[in-house]
């Protein structure tokens, strides 16, 4: 691998095309990663820190010392001018352009220090609370299995009624087929927004409103899914199919034993679309929940979010959390997405 991604055109120095590839390759590797990199390291930043202008990329937090007298710990600055130049002071509060410090080796004197003539003093911290907050004052862990259930238990029966729906639109010839498949299509063409409420009638006359069924039902079979897969099944040799059925193969067999298997990397990049999508599902849960126990995490991220304060911190904390998942689930599912139909039907 280290040689594949270190070989080059230039035998005893980088060509030219090699200095282009690898700015074009470094350019898109930091155009894609740069942005997760900055959220994962401001999920780590105090509410002060994210506030600061300009910002920086890495998490500081202002070194602090305990002094006599006082029940805080005080932040500590280097103090770069005036009569008070080269010491190192805490200070007690700040009034305007001064500021009250003290001197930790003699808490008894206090002194007036221009805010322009110091500079913090400060150090690469992370700050945990931020994580931990999430559990003390949110049920996190409930919120993350609601999400959990929904994702995968739409995921399952989507991909099942949409690879039902792709076998029957590709492999069976019967009247009307043309037609079923045209109206499959032309859903696509309907935006969401306009049959959110009639959407929403039918779930609350059916007694699944505000509930986790009421999200997963609705969302069972997507025309998308179904179209992707049943243009990828027809690909697959219909002889093998009638082999199969020759050997007195049921058609629930054919499905299962073979359809199935070599579908396996459409049926991997619908599933990788299908959880992205209901993990990241925000209106429709929105709409249909009610009750704060059965909140998904998209639901439980609106919650940092006030009229007049965001909790910031906290809601990049859960941002982070939120994302991994995805994350993981892409990583163990992008193999099957290379795999092509060609050699998987050959064998």
């Amino acid at each position: 691998m280290m040689s594949f991604l270190t070989r080059t055109r230039g035998k005893s120095k980088l060509h030219w095309t090699d200095w282009l590839t690898y700015g074009y390759l470094f350019l898109g590797v930091l155009l894609m990663f740069l942005p997760v990199i900055w959220l994962g390291l401001s999920s780590f930043k105090t509410d002060a820190e994210l506030e600061r202008f300009p910002p920086r990329i890495l998490p500081m937090a202002q070194e602090t010392v305990v002094v006599d007298g006082y029940d805080d710990p005080l932040p500590l600055y280097n103090i770069t001018g005036g009569d008070y130049a080269g010491q190192t002071l805490a200070q007690i509060r700040r009034i305007g352009l001064n500021a009250q410090m003290v001197d930790p080796a003699n808490p008894g004197e206090r002194l007036n220090v221009n805010i322009d003539d110091r500079e913090a003093i400060e150090r690469f911290a992370l700050a945990t609370d931020n994580y931990k907050e999430l559990f003390e004052r949110f049920n996190f862990l409930k919120f993350f299995w609601n999400s959990v259930f929904i994702t995968s238990i739409a995921t399952i029966i989507m991909l099942t009624v949409n690879s039902m729906a792709a076998f029957a639109l590709s492999k069976y010839q019967f009247k009307g087929r043309m037609v079923v498949l045209g109206l499959v299509i032309g859903t696509l063409m309907i935006p969401q927004t306009v049959v959110l409420v009639p959407l929403f009638l039918i779930t609350k006359e059916l007694n699944m409103a505000d509930s986790l069924w009421g999200v997963i039902i609705p969302g069972a079979a997507t025309p998308t899914g179904v179209f992707l897969l049943r243009q990828y099944m027809l690909t697959i040799p219909d002889e093998i199919l009638d082999a199969a059925r020759m050997d007195k193969a049921s058609e629930w067999k054919i499905f299962w034993r073979i359809i199935v298997p070599l579908s396996a990397p459409a049926i991997a990049v619908l599933a990788i679309l299908a959880i992205m999508w209901r993990w990241n599902d925000f209106l429709w849960p929105l709409i249909v929940l009610s009750s704060t126990d059965n909140f998904t995490l998209q639901l439980a991220l609106n919650s940092f979010q006030g009229e007049l304060n965001t909790q910031w911190s906290n809601l990049l904390a859960m941002t982070m959390l939120v994302l991994l998942p995805i994350a993981c689930v892409f990583v163990f599912l992008q193999k099957y997405i290379a795999t092509g139909i060609a050699s998987t039907g050959g064998k």
